[in-house]
C-alpha cells in the first residue's frame, strides 16, 4: 500500500486540475433560493404577457374558450425566473421538492389574494384619510384667511366699541389669525405700566452694560450661582443659557436666528426695568433662599387649593379618583402653567390658548388645566397613580384642538356662587398663608412670561 500511494495521489490531483481547467460544471437546477440572485437560465426571458397567461391558464382564470389542464397538481418547470413577489409565490416547486398537491395550491393561492385584496384596502383608506386632512386644511386655511379680513377690516378699526362684543368674544375664542395676533394681544394685554419707548432704551442700554461687565457663565450651576446673589440683575446671564433652548424646532430665536437679538433684548430690558424680579430661568421655578421658598410654595399652595375648588365641583368622579391615589396638582399644574403650556400643548394649540388668556387673565390657564382633565377623564379613571402622573406629564401629541376647547367651555369657574377671584382671595386670607407670606396680596401672582417653551 505505502507503495502505490503516491501513484493514487499523483492520479487526484492530475483530476483536479483538470476540472479546474475545464471549469466548474453547470448546475442545471439551481435549486429554490429565498434570497439572493439566482443565475439566469440559458435562452431567451419570457414576455410578462405569456408568464400571465400561463398563470391564468393553471389557476383555472383563462376565458371560456380555453380549457384548464385536468393536471393542475403536477409539477411543471416553468422556463422563466421569478421576476416578482408575485411570480415566486406563483411558481411551482422546484424537481427536488415533492409537487404541491391542488387543494393546498388552491388555498395558497386564496391566502395570497386576500392580502392583496387587504393591502389594496389599506391603501385606499390611507388615501381617503390624506385626502380629508388636506380638505380639513384648506377649509382651515380659508377660515383664518376670512377672518383676518374681519379682524382688519372691522374689529381692529372699532377696538374700542367692539372688543367686548359677543361676536368678537366668539371670534377671539375660535383662535385669532397668525397675522393679526400681535397686534390684538398688544391691544388686549395694554399698557398699564406706561412703559415708553425712552424707557425700554434706557433699560436695555443698561442691560448690554451688564453684559459687558459680567463673564459669562458657562454650566448650568454657574447659572444657579448667579440667582444666590443679592443683586437680581445678576440673573441676566441665564438669559443667554435659556434663549438657545426656546423653541428650538423653529430655529428662529436660536443664536443666527432672525428674533434672537429681538428676544434677548426684550428680557434684559425687563430684568433691568424690574431688578426685584430679575430674570428667573423657568426650568428653575423656585428660589434658593429659606425665607422665598416658604413664601413661593404658600403662594403657589394657594392656586392649588383653588384649583381643586373648581376641580371638585366640576369633576367630582375624577377629584375622588385622584383623592384616593393621592395625586395633588403638584405633580402636573407646575409644568402646565409655569410654561403657558407651551412645554405640553403643540405650538398651533398652546398659541390659541395664549389668546384667550391675553383676554381673560390667569384664570384661563387653570380653566384649561380643567378641559384637559375633562377631555381625559374617561382614560384616567382606569389608572393608577403611576400611569395618571406619567400621562398628565407627558399629554398626547395629537390634542385635537376643538373638542379640547369645548371641554373648556363645558367648565364652571363659578363654586356656590363664587368666582375665581373670589375663591382665590378666601384662599390667600387662610392663617396659614397670613404667617409665611410677608407680601400683600396685589403683589401675589402668577408669572405671566415665565416660559421657555421648551
Amino acid at each position: 500500500y505505502l507503495l502505490a500511494l503516491p501513484a493514487v495521489l499523483f492520479g487526484f490531483l492530475n483530476l483536479f486540475a483538470k476540472k479546474v481547467k475545464d471549469g466548474p460544471t453547470e448546475q442545471n437546477n439551481p435549486g429554490w433560493k429565498l434570497f439572493g440572485k439566482i443565475p439566469p437560465r440559458e435562452g431567451p426571458l419570457k414576455d410578462p404577457k405569456k408568464i400571465q397567461k400561463e398563470y391564468e391558464t393553471k389557476s383555472g382564470k383563462a376565458g371560456p374558450g380555453t380549457p384548464t389542464s385536468p393536471r393542475q397538481g403536477v409539477r411543471k418547470n416553468l422556463d422563466f425566473e421569478p421576476l416578482s413577489t408575485t411570480a415566486l409565490i406563483l411558481e411551482d416547486r422546484p424537481a427536488n421538492l415533492p409537487a404541491k398537491p391542488a387543494e393546498e395550491a388552491q388555498k395558497h393561492r386564496q391566502q395570497y389574494e386576500e392580502m392583496v385584496a387587504q393591502a389594496k384596502k389599506r391603501e385606499l383608506k390611507e388615501a381617503q384619510k390624506r385626502k380629508k386632512q388636506l380638505e380639513d386644511r384648506c377649509k382651515l386655511e380659508e377660515s383664518i384667511g376670512t377672518a383676518a379680513q374681519i379682524w382688519n377690516q372691522e374689529i381692529l378699526p372699532n377696538w374700542s366699541t367692539l372688543c367686548t362684543s359677543r361676536r368678537v368674544r366668539d371670534l377671539w375664542w375660535q383662535g385669532i389669525p397668525p397675522s393679526v395676533r400681535g397686534k390684538v394681544w398688544s391691544l388686549a394685554v395694554g399698557n398699564e405700566l406706561n412703559i415708553t419707548h425712552e424707557l425700554y432704551n434706557i433699560c436695555l442700554a443698561r442691560a448690554k452694560e451688564k453684559w459687558r461687565s459680567t463673564a459669562v457663565p458657562t454650566t448650568d450651576t454657574e447659572g444657579r450661582d448667579v440667582l444666590d446673589s443679592s443683586d437680581r440683575e445678576s440673573s441676566l446671564e441665564l438669559i443667554k443659557l435659556d434663549i438657545s433652548r426656546t423653541f428650538p424646532q423653529l430655529c428662529i430665536f436660536q443664536q443666527g436666528g432672525p428674533y434672537y437679538d429681538v428676544l434677548h433684548s426684550i428680557l434684559g430690558a425687563y430684568t433691568c426695568y424690574r431688578p426685584d424680579v430679575g430674570y428667573v430661568s423657568p426650568s428653575k421655578h423656585f428660589p434658593t433662599s429659606c425665607g422665598e421658598i416658604t413664601s413661593h410654595l404658600c403662594h403657589m399652595l394657594t392656586y392649588f387649593a383653588a384649583f381643586e375648588v373648581f376641580f371638585e365641583e366640576n369633576l367630582p368622579k375624577l377629584f375622588a379618583h385622584f383623592k384616593k391615589n393621592s395625586l395633588t396638582p403638584d405633580i402636573y399644574l407646575i409644568d402646565w402653567i409655569f410654561t403657558l403650556y407651551s412645554k405640553s400643548f403643540p405650538l398651533d394649540l398652546a398659541c390659541r390658548v395664549w389668546d384667550v388668556f391675553c383676554r381673560d387673565g390667569e384664570e384661563f390657564l387653570f380653566r384649561t388645566a380643567l378641559g384637559v382633565l375633562r377631555l381625559y377623564q374617561d382614560v384616567l379613571t382606569s389608572m393608577d397613580f403611576i400611569h395618571m402622573a406619567q400621562f398628565l406629564t407627558r399629554l398626547p401629541d395629537l390634542i385635537p384642538p376643538e373638542q379640547l376647547f369645548q371641554h373648556i367651555a363645558a367648565v364652571h369657574m363659578t363654586s356656590r356662587n363664587r368666582k375665581w377671584a373670589q375663591v382665590l382671595l378666601l384662599r390667600r386670607g387662610s392663617p396659614s398663608c397670613r404667617r409665611s407670606d410677608p407680601k400683600p396680596a396685589s403683589t401675589r401672582r402668577v408669572c405671566r412670561s415665565g416660559s421657555s417653551g421648551r
